[in-house]
């Protein structure tokens, strides 16, 4: 160990992934939208033809000149993560990395022509080696599945919304984008919470950093059994009214509930598709050209059905029950709100299976990951 605390060198052996897609990690609601951006001919073109307005030039500048670059003298256990990380991930170029001095533990990947990564000293404090290098897989896969552009994009419509604040019409619109884009991000810190499992090979040390997120250096005080039962309490609890102050809690932000993070990838982790990349057998970028968007619209359409159809949510499964052909919406509606009916009293509301199938144009956005946590 060095003198602060971290390794110059991987702890252990890892899995390397060579030429593996972002594909392979990509949540189904954020795979889908890239592809089908990708697929538009001369999207990106016209995305970075927007250089001149979007302040990426200002921001290396700013991070040149008020923050410490990560390298073989200044922070070096983190330069020897970040290059790790690139070498799993089969990342080519390292990108640049930038320590940022700020209590509040956060990460952001950024950039239009080259991605930069910046972790701020409240997160390189928090989290022990482990953790830190998931954190540094967590980046590093938004850097491979291209998302800096499009989190670029949306930190200059944000702060281009309060200088327009008080023009109604201009407002209105560059809210719109922006609330498209988070929506959009948030699924995308899903797949980046895979790669970051991918990089540190450690399912525990994600948990833990997750758990260090939302509940600070304390995890003698923590357990991570009684975190994800959280996740199911928040997912199952109260009723419509739950449901909608959820919704309402979550537009704001950039990334999704920590709780949910942790389910989420917890659930990946015991998966096959995430035993099938350990295996070796994932896609490769040369196949990425030859990507089907309608088949990657309708993984992320079966994806949004197995939710509906899973669900304990009092929304989601009002969705499926009225998808699925239920009688009654009004007395439905009032039984929910009210308290009263099966489902209050204990019954259950058990959508059926093709339920979900009008709910796809719902939560197929993909367009649209704020709060503390990395980004």
């Amino acid at each position: 160990m060095t003198g602060t605390g971290f390794e110059k060198a991987p702890a252990r052996d890892r899995r390397r992934f060579p030429e593996i897609s972002s594909r392979a990690y990509e949540h189904p609601a954020d795979r889908s939208a890239l592809v089908a951006l990708r697929r538009l001919t001369g999207f990106d073109t016209v995305f970075k033809a927007l250089s001149g307005l979007l302040p990426e030039r200002s921001l290396r500048l700013l991070f040149l000149s008020d923050s410490v670059r990560v390298g073989e003298t200044q922070f070096p256990h983190l330069y020897a993560m970040l290059r790790d990380a690139c070498h799993v991930l089969d990342l080519e170029k390292v990108p640049d990395m930038y320590v940022q001095q700020d209590p509040k533990p956060n990460a952001m990947c950024v950039g239009l022509d080259e991605p930069i990564i910046v972790v701020t000293t409240g997160l390189v404090e928090l989290l022990d080696e482990e953790e830190m290098r998931a954190v540094v897989g967590h980046e590093v896969g938004h850097a491979l599945s291209g998302h800096s552009v499009y989190r670029t994009v949306l930190l200059f419509l944000t702060n281009l919304a309060l200088k327009v604040a008080w023009v109604p019409l201009g407002n209105v619109a560059i809210t719109t984008l922006v609330a498209a884009l988070r929506e959009w991000f948030r699924k995308s810190e899903l797949s980046a919470d895979r790669a970051g499992l991918l990089v540190g090979q450690d399912v525990d040390a994600s948990m833990r950093g997750l758990m260090k997120l939302a509940g600070g250096n304390h995890l003698h005080e923590m357990d991570v059994d009684a975190f994800l039962t959280q996740a199911e309490e928040y997912e199952a609890g109260g009723d419509l009214r739950d449901s909608v102050l959820k919704i309402l809690n979550v537009l704001p932000r950039t990334h999704p509930f920590t709780t949910v993070r942790a389910a989420e990838l917890k659930k990946w982790s015991e998966s096959r598709d995430f035993q099938r990349i350990m295996d070796g057998h994932y896609p490769r970028r040369a196949e990425d050209k030859d990507t089907s968007v309608t088949d990657s619209f309708r993984e992320s359409a079966a994806h949004y059905a197995d939710a509906v159809r899973t669900s304990r949510d009092p929304l989601m499964k009002l969705v499926g029950d009225i998808a699925g052909g239920a009688g009654d919406l009004g007395g439905k509606l009032r039984d929910r709100f009210t308290g009263t009916g099966a489902g209050a009293r204990g019954g259950t509301d058990r959508p059926k299976d093709d339920g979900a199938k009008d709910d796809r144009s719902k939560d197929g956005e993909g367009t649209g990951g704020g709060t503390t946590g990395q980004g």
